[in-house]
Formats: structure tokens, C-alpha cells, sequence
């Protein structure tokens, strides 16, 4: 090595020294996270059969902006805030409270640039956030969400407890053999729910030259989860994609309802 290599080499040093530091922040948000009381209903967290059981609920957008304009927030955080009112709503119907109910939820991140020009598989992060279930006023929850979503976002993709899947990146191959499955283990340790948004493209989609009217997204159950909620837009509609164990969930149907009415109860709410 010449004098001429020492910039490059000190370069490299910088970069290192800050992966270790990511590392190790997204190690303490993870622990911070996993410490202190519970905050699901058992329903959420119920020990898994291997069974599934699915629905989907169809919302219209225009809805969803109203509210949003009304409201504030995005319509992402329209689309949260109704889930944790479902939720509410479900729990109340199943005798159980929803009062001192705050499940955690994990909402993925990409962080796949649009511009980028050859993007190679999935890159993804996610923000953890504590669903206002037990929040009786739909509205604030609404706030309550959004509030959260603005503080993750200020944070950034690459920070906080939900970036733990950036800790892949650190982790040499040796790792993810030995270390995947007790990670997935764990899943349950650091959320309760997982509630995604799949992205779809605006314009129509055809299948075998027929034209798709409906696309219901469906999200994987984490080991010890019972159910996991997956949303897309497609042509001026909202679809809402729900997974359950069949056991754990036998009347998830009804949690489909809770949904579309919690719309409604928004819409109202919000005067849209």
C-alpha cells in the first residue's frame, strides 16, 4: 500500500465503522422494543395450527382520500387507523375488551429507489408502531397513528426496531443458517401483527387477456401470530387482504365487517 491508497482505505474504515454503529442502534431499538408489558389481545397471539383462513374487504378510495382531506395524514395512515378500529370493534363483539389493547404492528418499508435502474430483489426495512386499539374516538386514533407514522418517517427506513432486517446486511452467510431459524422464532417478541402495503401498478392488469377487477394482497403469519393484514390499491379501490390461523381466528369474516363499517364510522366521524 502507497500514500496514495490511504484515502480509499480510510473510506473504507468510515463506512465499516458506521455499519457497526447501524447495527448496533437497530440491536438496542430491537431490545428496547421487546421490553415492558404485552399489548395484545390473545386473539393476536394465540399458538398457531398450520391452519389458514382468509377474507377480503373492498373499500373505495374516494372514501379513503375524503377522509384524508378532512382529516389530515396520508391514506396510509387512514388505512391503519381502520384496522386498529376493526380491531376494536372485532374484540368488543367477542366479549373480549379492547380497553388497554396496543398491539404492536410492523409495517414494511421498501427502500428500493424508484430511479433505481437494475433493482436486485426485495430491500426492504419496516417501522414499528402500537396500534391505538384501545383509543374509543376514531379520529384519535387517526391522529394517534399518524403521529407515529410521521415520527418513523423522521426517523427514517434504516433506524428503530423495525429496520432488524437491515442486520441481514451485517450478517455473514455462516449467520443466516444457523441464526434464521431462531429469528423466526422470535417474530413474536417484536411484533404482534404485521400490516402491509403492497404496491400495484395504476394501470389495469389482465390475466390470460382477461382484464383483473379485484387483486386481494395476502401477507405470510410469523410463527405465534394468528393474523397478519395486507392492503393494496388497484383501479380506484381499496382490498384488504386478511390471513388468520382457522383456529386461532375462526370468525374472521367478521372482522372483515368491522372493517367496512370502521370506514363508514371514519367517514362520518371526519364529516367526509
Amino acid at each position: 500500500p502507497t500514500l496514495a491508497d490511504l484515502p480509499g482505505a480510510l473510506d473504507v474504515v468510515r463506512r465499516r465503522v458506521g455499519e457497526v454503529g447501524q447495527a448496533l442502534d437497530i440491536g438496542a431499538s430491537v431490545a428496547r422494543a421487546t421490553w415492558g408489558l404485552r399489548g395484545a389481545a390473545p386473539a393476536l397471539t394465540a399458538n398457531g395450527t398450520g391452519t389458514r383462513r382468509t377474507a377480503g374487504v373492498v373499500i373505495d378510495l374516494d372514501d379513503v382520500h375524503r377522509i384524508r382531506k378532512q382529516a389530515g395524514g396520508t391514506v396510509n395512515d387512514v388505512l391503519i387507523a381502520a384496522v386498529a378500529g376493526a380491531l376494536r370493534r372485532w374484540l368488543t363483539e367477542r366479549g373480549e375488551s379492547g380497553d388497554g389493547v396496543r398491539p404492536r404492528a410492523l409495517i414494511p418499508v421498501s427502500r428500493r429507489r424508484p430511479r433505481d435502474a437494475r433493482p436486485a430483489g426485495n430491500r426492504l426495512s419496516g417501522y414499528l408502531l402500537r396500534l391505538p386499539v384501545a383509543e374509543p374516538d376514531p379520529l384519535e386514533r387517526l391522529r394517534t397513528v399518524r403521529a407515529a407514522m410521521d415520527r418513523n418517517k423522521e426517523a427514517g427506513p434504516q433506524r428503530g426496531a423495525g429496520a432488524v432486517a437491515l442486520l441481514a446486511d451485517h450478517v455473514p452467510p455462516l449467520g443466516h443458517r444457523l441464526g434464521g431459524p431462531v429469528v423466526a422464532q422470535a417474530a413474536r417478541l417484536l411484533f404482534d401483527i404485521l400490516v402491509t402495503s403492497v404496491p400495484l401498478p395504476s394501470l389495469g392488469l389482465r390475466l390470460a387477456g382477461c382484464p383483473l377487477t379485484a387483486v386481494y394482497p395476502f401477507a405470510p403469519l410469523a410463527q405465534g401470530q394468528s393474523l397478519a393484514v395486507a392492503v393494496s390499491t388497484y383501479r380506484g379501490r381499496v382490498h384488504y387482504g386478511l390471513v388468520a390461523d382457522a383456529e386461532a381466528v375462526p370468525d374472521l369474516d367478521r372482522l372483515a365487517d368491522a372493517l367496512r363499517t370502521e370506514i363508514a364510522v371514519l367517514g362520518e366521524a371526519a364529516g367526509a
